[in-house]
């Protein structure tokens, strides 16, 4: 079997600054930018991995969420506990230096975990937990 992972989803609630995270300070390309009733999904990626991409979305675009539901989601988002990825770089530190350089809000510097990776943390503008760990 030969199964990798194409697609992830995280909720945006505002594109632009999304664009603005995810393209400027990342350095991730934009593979699609859709709107529809008001509503706009962005599909980012690493440059040079086409076949890994973020969906970035409106977090009540489903329409079997209730308005309560919708709620819960914007509360979680904004404590950001709702959603998260791990990414993976080559230099750690730089990355780190780059972002904070870009007003990134850094959840937790870099450093050397007990199970044995070395990662940090940051916050996308929507709330996500963004964990980047230093690629062995």
């Amino acid at each position: 079997m030969d199964i990798t992972i194409h697609t992830s989803f995280l909720p945006h609630d505002d594109a632009e600054a999304a664009l603005e995270f995810y393209r400027g300070a990342l350095g991730f390309e934009v593979r699609n930018d859709v709107g529809y009733n008001g509503m706009r999904w962005l599909t980012v990626g690493p440059v040079g991995q086409p076949d890994t991409s973020i969906v970035l979305h409106p977090p009540g675009a489903d329409p079997g969420i209730t308005e309560e539901e919708k709620q819960v989601i914007a509360q979680m988002m904004a404590k950001g506990t709702y959603a998260a990825v791990i990414l993976a770089a080559s230099d750690l530190d730089a990355l780190f230096a780059q972002l904070a350089s870009a007003d990134v809000e850094v959840v937790q510097e870099p450093m050397d975990q007990p199970y044995g990776v070395r990662d940090g943390a940051v916050r996308d503008p929507a709330g996500n937990l963004i964990r980047i760990q230093q690629r062995a």
